[in-house]
């Protein structure tokens, strides 16, 4: 039976790809990067920004072309990550313009490219990086629960996304550097916060709460954000099937991990599209009018079922609704362009909540925000969730 599927899906994602290929016959997870390439020469440029920052959509690509590089030996995607590591980095190994009193979690996730830099060429600048954040996370401010704050200027608040931004680099240097003990830390990351966001009504995780819930955005009982944003929910489940990758198998919490991952994508399955096989910008409100099919959480959620299905944490009868995802984003929001170079499309800017101007997080406020083609947040997770249909065709 399981070969049977296998062959199956193989098919299916083969006809799939053929769509779209056009004249070029590269996996896609080499025409998207070669595209990124010819797009943003250097790594730092991704991500729309004329002056060079220590970013997490800038780690994100980075660990996706690191991530390419391991399957396909191109020394150029190692050399493109690393040029922008060694264009942050000095020669004592301080990052540019970073402050650790900032506390901002986003800045834990480009050193996950550290651990795989300092691997390859044993330069020990990178881990002095490593030893930075990590001593960032050790100082990171909490809620009264233990679940660190997104960010200092985001007090008493824990954001989906910021599960995906710190914990799996938590849990990598637990394994490397021998911190059983933090293991239980970062199981209650995503314990803490999942009890917190879980909307019982919708079965869906909302954007984030603030634990005092004094913020306008904040419901005043429950302390959570008013909606279930995609994109927060993409990186939650990558946050998830990531860190599962260093948990020992007896750890305990292991298994609810796994649990939210599975309940997660059951949801996930009911809501999925069924014309793009995509998923909407804000979930609760799939269909509304409004709404649109929102890619980089739909490449999201393609890569965590992939991963969650062959690394054994969910059951298989979801490798179709991975594959209706991405073979979706390629028939609908992937385009050729002239140059041969490829575009991903519907991609949303950027949200969030509080700050100045203000969120609010209402409904209004997420179908307004800008939408972009190629913004990293989309095309960092494509690339991923291509290398791992990739895996599956193999």
């Amino acid at each position: 039976m399981l070969l049977a599927g296998l062959v199956a899906v193989t098919m299916a994602l083969s006809c799939g790809s053929n769509r779209n290929r056009g004249l070029d016959s590269q996996l896609w997870s080499v025409r998207m990067a070669e595209s990124e390439m010819i797009r943003n020469p250097s790594l730092w440029m991704a991500d729309f920004v004329t002056e060079k920052k220590w970013n997490y959509t800038q780690g994100l690509m980075g660990l996706a072309f690191l991530r390419l590089y391991e399957t396909r030996p191109d020394e150029r995607y190692f050399d493109y990550a690393r040029g922008y590591a060694d264009s942050l980095v000095d020669g004592e190994g301080n990052i540019w313009k970073y402050k650790m009193e900032n506390f901002n979690i986003d800045q834990v996730n480009p050193g996950r490219m550290m651990f795989i830099l300092y691997d390859r060429t044993a330069d020990q600048r990178y881990e002095r990086v490593i030893n930075t954040l990590y001593e960032q996370l050790q100082n990171q401010p909490r809620i009264a629960e233990g679940g660190f704050w997104h960010k200092k200027v985001y007090p008493e608040q824990m954001w989906l996304d910021g599960l995906y931004m710190g914990s799996p680099f938590y849990a990598e240097y637990a394994k490397r550097y021998n911190h059983p003990d933090n293991f239980r830390d970062v199981v209650n990351q995503f314990l803490i916060v999942a009890a917190h966001t879980y909307d019982p009504a919708t079965g869906l995780y909302r954007h984030a709460f603030d634990a005092s819930r004094t913020m306008a955005w904040a419901d005043s009982i429950t302390g959570q954000a008013p909606h279930a944003w995609g994109r927060a929910m993409g990186w939650f489940s990558m946050g998830i099937v990531d860190v599962l990758d260093f948990l020992p198998e007896d750890q305990p919490g292991r298994d609810q991990l796994i649990e939210i991952l599975g309940k997660m994508v059951k949801k996930l399955a009911e809501i999925q599209d069924p014309a793009t096989g995509g998923w909407y910008q804000v979930l609760d409100r799939s269909g509304d009018e409004g709404n649109y099919i929102e890619t980089s959480c739909t490449a999201m959620f393609a890569y965590s079922i992939f991963k969650g299905i062959r690394k054994g944490y969910l059951d298989r009868k979801y490798l179709a609704v991975a594959v209706k995802a991405y073979t979706g984003l390629l028939d609908n929001f992937i385009v050729t362009n002239d140059d041969g170079t490829v575009t991903m499309k519907n991609i949303c800017g950027v949200a969030g909540l509080g700050g100045d101007p203000y969120r609010d997080g209402s409904y209004e406020y997420y179908i307004g925000e800008v939408i972009r083609d190629n913004d990293p947040k989309g095309v960092g997770p494509f690339i991923l969730a291509s290398l791992e249909y990739e895996m599956i065709q193999k």
